[in-house]
């Protein structure tokens, strides 16, 4: 048995996810066999619910070829997720306010990322981190037998961390930095970037992504609407370089010039 993590990265969702699994009580062709297993959810979930991919039954679903209810369970189940967040976010949130029709694609890294970690779960694994570009669900402990510790980027100086953050479940971050203009009013129907980040940790990777996203479209009023929801809290900057924090969140702590380095 080994204390090291295994390591593997998915290009996939446009993206690359990373894999970090403890062996622990499974040996390495198990693990191995878990992570290729939750790679396959992964582009599972890219080919049904990529708007880059005509095919894709959401891609159809938006040209008004497939109705939700023909949509395989899928569309549904992540429709429903959205449903949820639209309400949780006060509306900030809106995958139905999106430009060529309804686009969940705020909430599908998260919830993909959140779908892999549950095959790992499922095929026995204890500990790991499934991190989708940033967006991270964790399981069970590091080897240190201490929560996964999570830099979090400084939306000014984007190549150095801000902090570190233990995480016992999922942390997600929205910022201008990653895509500009990526991030729309849905009542205005426009870019805006009212918070330059915003962090949100919670029980649900998908959850926590919608959640951030919306948070930096509202501005920092959001912060106390998340501080209302069970289970969640935020951690986001401000236009002037302040930090807010909701009560909850993690305790953090400042990264030292190593993890400057091994977590950009």
């Amino acid at each position: 048995m080994t204390s090291s993590p295994l390591r593997h990265a998915e290009t996939v969702m446009g993206t690359v996810v990373s894999f970090a699994v403890l062996p622990r009580e499974l040996s390495e062709p198990e693990v191995r066999a878990a992570i290729a297993d939750a790679c396959g959810a992964l582009h599972e979930v890219d080919a049904t619910l990529s708007t880059w991919k005509p095919d894709s039954p959401i891609s159809r679903l938006r040209r008004g070829e497939l109705t939700e209810g023909d949509a395989p369970a899928m569309v549904r189940a992540v429709l429903h997720e959205c449903a949820m967040a639209r309400e949780l976010s006060g509306g900030w949130f809106d995958p139905w306010a999106m430009p060529g029709g309804v686009d969940p694609t705020g909430l599908v890294k998260g919830w993909a990322a959140e779908r892999a970690a549950g095959v790992l779960r499922a095929a026995g694994v204890t500990a790991a981190l499934v991190n989708a570009a940033g967006d991270l669900a964790a399981i069970g402990e590091s080897a240190s037998g201490h929560p996964w510790q999570v830099g979090v980027r400084d939306p000014r100086r984007p190549e150095r961390l801000a902090c570190v953050v233990p995480v016992r479940a999922a942390i997600a971050t929205s910022a201008d930095y990653e895509r500009p203009g990526r991030i729309r009013d849905p009542h205005e129907r426009r870019a805006v970037t009212r918070l330059p980040s915003a962090t949100v940790v919670g029980p649900d990777l998908g959850m926590a992504d919608a959640l951030a996203t919306g948070l930096v479209a509202e501005g920092a009023a959001g912060l106390e609407r998340i501080a209302r929801i069970p289970g969640y809290s935020a951690y986001a900057f401000d236009p002037a370089g302040v930090v807010r924090v909701t009560p909850g969140f993690p305790p953090t702590r400042r990264a030292d010039s190593h993890e400057l380095l091994s977590k950009r």
